[in-house]
């Protein structure tokens, strides 16, 4: 198709009207190159083809001013500040790079399964065990800051942190590998705990079961004074708190005879809480939650190690140890059993329950 021009002014004005009016969709119509811009140039009678071009540069300088004159400061102002393409690529980049460190994790955890032995073995999945850490940290968006010195494996030390949440170790061993005391979990974070978290001498417990922590209790005498263990880490307080408190200190850590080294963990609720409350989710919604959160952003401070001093029983050496994390992360003391959040009273001594059944309604009908 050839477009002309008639010779006539009035013709001449009339055509070119309607050229404005065909620029109009053009203006919304989509070149796939620079190919289809040529074929349309071709198109037109070349004795014409100057008019339609000062026709098509006028309706583009008066376009874009009619776009700039609509979009307003405002709009300036939200496409500067528009960070959507900018976060959408970091959580793609967060995700593939979580993704490939796991990738490479379980891999290089077969090898040296395979190829390796003896110390050699030891250490690599010990390595490899830190760098899941890390994995799970970056997962998160961890913004974690440490304070004090790295720890090193020494015979008679024992570590004991406050315990919001199982991701309390991931953000410990992000920073130096731990063995830690922990209960065993079913599913997924149990074959975690016995296939991979035991490569660092993590000793598990069913907390309803006296002769498991009995047998723990000896084995976690014997690792602290080995030579050659991974540095234990204990949870005192035996279950997970909102961060906000911190309940009593069981003994089993002060009983050791051995150095007990503090940390202190405080997380930022700003983007997302930490706790996890294991009566209402589990450990898969509970990380899930993090991990769709904006970044989680915590404090750990590595304490003076403390001694037994002379007369101190255990039980106030624990509460030394207790108030020294709870003043350094910013919790209130709480003098209750953790484990009572296990312990069902009404199951255990109906009779205490109906004996203070009958007291309150005595008490009511007094007022009455």
């Amino acid at each position: 198709m050839t477009v002309t021009f008639a010779e006539s002014p009035k013709k001449m004005e009339r055509e070119l009207n309607g050229v404005r009016g065909g620029l109009m969709s053009l203006k919304y119509r989509k070149f796939k190159s620079e190919v289809d811009l040529a074929q349309l140039g071709d198109e037109i009678d070349p004795s014409r083809r100057g008019d339609l071009s000062q026709a098509f540069d006028d309706f583009i300088v008066e376009s874009e001013q009619q776009d700039h004159a609509g979009m307003g400061t405002s709009s300036i102002l939200a496409d500067t500040l528009d960070l959507s393409g900018t976060l959408n690529d970091a959580a793609a980049a967060l995700v593939d790079d979580s993704f490939l460190r796991f990738l490479l994790f379980f891999i290089g955890f077969s090898l040296a399964g395979l190829f390796l032995s003896g110390t050699r073995r030891k250490h690599t999945e010990r390595a490899l065990v830190h760098f899941l850490a890390r994995a799970f940290t970056v997962s998160w968006t961890g913004v974690v800051r440490y304070h004090g010195p790295r720890p090193v494996p020494t015979p008679g030390r024992v570590w004991v942190a406050n315990h919001t949440s199982m991701i309390d170790y991931a953000v410990l061993c992000a920073f130096t590998p731990f063995a830690a005391i922990m209960q065993l979990h079913p599913g997924w974070v149990g074959v975690m705990q016995k296939r991979y978290l035991s490569a660092l001498g993590c000793l598990w417990f069913n907390r309803t079961q006296s002769k498991d922590r009995a047998l723990v209790q000896q084995r976690m005498r014997d690792h602290v004074w080995a030579t050659d263990a991974t540095p234990l880490l204990i949870f005192p307080e035996g279950t997970c708190v909102n961060n906000e408190h911190c309940v009593m200190f069981k003994r089993g850590a002060f009983d050791l005879g051995a150095t007990v080294c503090p940390i202190a963990i405080k997380y930022n609720k700003i983007f997302v809480d930490a706790f996890w409350n294991s009566k209402r989710q589990s450990f898969t919604q509970h990380l899930s939650k993090i991990m769709r959160s904006w970044a989680l952003v915590a404090d750990v401070w590595f304490l003076e190690p403390q001694t037994r001093k002379e007369g101190e029983s255990s039980t106030e050496f624990a509460e030394r140890v207790q108030k020294m994390i709870a003043d350094r992360a910013r919790l209130k003391v709480a003098p209750w059993d953790g484990y009572l959040k296990y312990y069902n009273l009404g199951e255990k001594h109906p009779d205490l329950v109906e004996r203070q059944r009958k007291l309150y309604a005595e008490r009511l009908k007094s007022w009455l």
